[in-house]
């Protein structure tokens, strides 16, 4: 089963698939890495360090042999004697495993960034489990792991053997060597031992680093089906947006009639188009559209016209005119205002907001304003 599930995870993993896995702290991780960089660490010591630490070492040793006879056999004298030697190991070696440790933590930094999760220290159920454990003893990752750790001990072994048989002719002659020179040749030998490790590891760690990247990338894949349920939770269910967008459309519409009564003019094409426009000359430079629809929602704009007493203009070219090029709530373009100006001041003189000189008429339309024409 579990097999097949894997098999049905085609898809390559979402953004938020990755976020959310190193949310969890699941981030490809390399050991081999973190070993390299403890290698690294190691040859640095060993040509810096540990020539600091051996002559301390050696004096502390040289101590108790040129002194043997001043050290006093009672309980206080020996528990002052190997205190004062446990403080100078500890500053001896103090400096070596600090810089041991800030490698290792900027070994983990650099595969996985500023990364840390509470999760990962959460107790499971699966970590105690008898079953959980044989399946990560005996899975393919653990079967990979076993394989890659045998063949880098064959390889880094044959090559060390290698390398190391020919420096150890002088083997014999140790125990004839002063004690400071004796740790000089084991350090000699210590660096090429560990240079050709580290030269091997370089390359078994980069192999490694991007394996696990292609590895971790693999496990999080995904089915096609957990990529729609990802994409509907990110972006909202289709039918729920749309559902949404009606109810503000509604919202939007109901509003947009209200606001009719409150309109000096309603210009019509006469059937089709239905535009509402507001002026106020003292406060307004441009009328402003306050409604506009097509068919029902113009029919509607015309009823609520007609129930308020809002006088009502045909004009078929700046009917459509104003529904294609203005929005609800902007104000009319300039090259409008001359057309729409006669329409104004024509509803004005009918409500004796503006003087006449004559018969009122409503303005001719100026079908140059059409615009499909």
């Amino acid at each position: 089963m579990e097999e097949q599930d894997q098999s049905e995870k085609t898809e390559e993993p979402t953004p938020k698939r990755i976020a959310d896995a190193r949310r969890k702290g699941n981030v490809a991780r390399s050991q081999e890495i973190n070993n390299w960089a403890s290698l690294l660490g190691l040859i640095f010591s060993l040509v810096t360090l540990i020539p600091w630490l051996m002559y301390n070492v050696n004096g502390q040793i040289y101590k108790f042999i040129e002194g043997a006879h001043q050290v006093r056999l009672e309980q206080h004298s020996i528990q002052l004697l190997f205190s004062d030697l446990i403080v100078d190991l500890i500053k001896s070696l103090g400096p070596i495993m600090a810089f041991f440790l800030i490698l290792g933590i900027a070994s983990t930094y650099v595969q996985v960034g500023n990364t840390f999760s509470i999760e990962k220290l959460a107790p499971k159920w699966s970590k105690v489990s008898p079953i959980s454990g044989l399946k990560r003893i005996f899975g393919p990752t653990a079967l990979v792991e076993f394989a890659k750790g045998i063949i880098k001990l064959i390889v880094v072994g044959v090559i060390l053997v290698i390398v190391a048989v020919p420096m150890l002719d002088d083997l014999p002659l140790f125990p004839s060597f002063a004690l400071i020179t004796s740790m000089e040749r084991i350090q000699e030998v210590g660096i090429v031992l560990v240079f050709w490790t580290l030269a091997i590891m370089t390359i078994v760690s980069a192999l490694d680093f991007f394996y696990q990247k292609y590895d971790h990338k693999k496990k999080l894949r995904m089915t096609k089906q957990e990529v729609k349920d990802e994409h509907k939770q990110l972006e909202g269910d289709p039918k729920v947006k749309a559902r949404l967008a009606n109810i503000r459309q509604e919202r939007q519409r109901a509003r947009m009639m209200a606001n009719v009564a409150n309109a000096d003019v309603v210009i019509t094409n006469p059937t089709h188009y239905a535009v509402a426009l507001k002026y106020d000359m003292e406060v307004m430079a441009a009328p402003i559209l306050l409604a506009k629809g097509i068919d029902d929602i113009a029919m509607r704009i015309r009823e609520e016209a007609d129930k308020n007493e809002v006088p009502i203009v045909e004009n078929p070219p700046l009917a459509r005119a104003i529904y294609t090029t203005v929005e609800l709530d902007e104000a009319i373009p300039e090259r409008l205002y001359h057309a729409v100006a006669e329409v104004i001041g024509y509803v004005f003189r009918l409500k004796d907001k503006l003087p006449s000189d004559g018969p009122l008429h409503p303005p001719p339309p100026d079908w140059s304003l059409d615009p499909q024409e």
